[in-house]
């Protein structure tokens, strides 16, 4: 779709035109994710209003435009590349915080403010927002709804749709929805809000969002516990799990992944370690060294080799920043490695971790997994040099294999970084046609001419 100077002084009434980029090498740095994809759209734009929205949704529809709307771009499967062309719209001038309201534990804000900004207001008032991506301090809570992402907290506290009260949007069809409601519980009607958190901007673009609070733990206790081998550390997990006590984190890593940190922490690693768990329970003074203890004996079998308590504030954000280091670190080992978020049930970590092994000696792929081991979701990273043809093939048949295990255990392909385009095409393993149909049929009811982030998440 050409553009044409009607269109971009519509847009430019609509926002200002400052606020519409036009020049191809501006916008070009808005065609990417962090997926390393790219297409570079027609135009950017950036509008502050909720009706600003409305109006550009309506411009696309008249006109057949596609949209594509961004938040931070910190999004792993290429959710937000334009590979339609069209406008993208960037949701980072929408970072007002509206309301803070504790009395009823809950704030509403808009989608462009970060992940952190939220934890920090609502720390001021004595809660938080459970989920915490790795990248919080530069993902947007427009993000965080649209692949439902959610990090090392879900294992207690859930995901985006357990903490989301209610959204304002606009649909593909250019009107305003409410959503949800401004009480923890509510049954009127169909849940539009759990069905909107996770669709990727398919749907509606999210320009309101009431997020539910949880109070702030008394206190804390972090742990590190190392394994000599894998089956090991997934068998604590297991018990860990089965503990009347739920812990508020729960980070598994092997021992690639081991070795790929050491240079990054200054924490100290066993040279010999197979596995590592980085467990962390909450809850008041009064309890707590009693639920520290029902894990770390939880945490006890004959692999283990040592389980310490980060007992100062340094040691346990060193013990945080070994975890979080870990991502840019297979990034500068492997800048174009594939990066899976996979999900099993608890009790099958074992026969994942193994069958990952198996999988890696079989195609000669290098795999490094961490990830949160409490609700069963992995990170499997295959390093590849993309230059490699061969290479590249038998990565493409490994990562067939990986969400062939993965279905076969009880598995789902995705647990928090989305479809995009990187997985589009693998889903219709995991979903019956039926259900591919029904999905399709409310893409239809909620975006009819297919504006919204055309060719995400379903596959053709």
């Amino acid at each position: 779709m050409l553009i044409t100077a009607a269109i971009d002084a519509r847009l430019a009434e609509i926002c200002r035109a400052e606020h519409v980029l036009q020049d191809p090498s501006e916008c070009w740095v808005y065609g990417y994710d962090n997926s390393r994809g790219h297409a570079l759209p027609e135009r950017v734009i950036f509008p502050e209003r909720h009706e600003q929205i409305v109006a550009i949704m309506n411009v696309c529809i008249d006109h057949n435009i596609p949209l594509v709307v961004r938040g931070r771009g910190t999004g792993t499967t290429g959710a937000t590349i334009p590979t339609a062309g069209g406008i993208v719209l960037s949701t980072e001038r929408m970072n007002r915080i509206i309301k803070v309201d504790p009395d009823n534990r809950s704030m509403i804000v808009e989608p462009g403010v970060t992940n952190q900004q939220v934890q920090d207001e609502a720390a001021k008032v004595g809660f938080f927002w459970p989920p915490d991506p790795t990248s919080a301090a530069f993902c947007s809570v427009g993000g965080n709804l649209a692949y439902n992402s959610a990090g090392p907290r879900a294992v207690k506290y859930g995901t985006c749709r357990e903490n989301v009260l209610g959204l304002r949007a606009v649909t593909g069809r250019g009107k305003e929805l409410r959503t949800g409601v401004h009480t923890t519980k509510g049954v009127v009607g169909y849940d539009l809000t759990r069905l909107l958190i996770g669709s990727e901007g398919t749907l509606a673009i999210i320009t309101e969002a009431t997020l539910k609070l949880t109070p702030l733990p008394e206190t804390k206790r972090t742990m590190r516990a190392t394994y000599t081998d894998v089956r090991s550390a997934t068998a604590a997990i297991v018990r860990i799990m089965a503990q009347p006590v739920t812990p508020c984190a729960l980070e598994f890593m092997d021992s690639l992944a081991i070795n790929m940190i050491r240079k990054h922490t200054q924490v100290e690693l066993p040279k010999d370690a197979g596995a590592l768990l980085i467990i962390e329970v909450d809850g008041l003074h009064t309890d707590i060294d009693a639920i520290a203890q029902l894990i770390a004996i939880a945490a006890q079998n004959d692999g283990l080799m040592e389980l310490k308590i980060a007992d100062t504030p340094t040691a346990v954000k060193e013990l945080w920043d070994t975890r979080k280091a870990l991502s840019p670190a297979l990034r500068n080992v492997a800048p174009k490695k594939i990066n899976e978020d996979v999900v099993v049930p608890v009790s099958h970590l074992p026969e994942l971790i193994e069958g990952l092994t198996e999988l890696a000696t079989h195609h000669r792929i290098t795999i490094v997994n961490f990830g949160h081991a409490g609700n069963g979701n992995i990170h499997v990273n295959l390093l590849v040099n993309p230059d490699d043809s061969a290479e590249m093939d038998r990565a493409k048949k490994c990562l067939a294999g990986t969400f062939a295990l993965v279905l076969r255990l009880q598995g789902t392909l995705s647990g928090e970084h989305g479809i995009g385009l990187e997985k589009r095409d693998f889903i219709a393993q995991e979903l019956s046609s039926e259900a591919l149909a029904v999905m399709r049929e409310i893409k239809q009811v909620f975006d009819p001419s297919n504006i919204l982030n055309p060719g995400k998440l379903l596959p053709p």
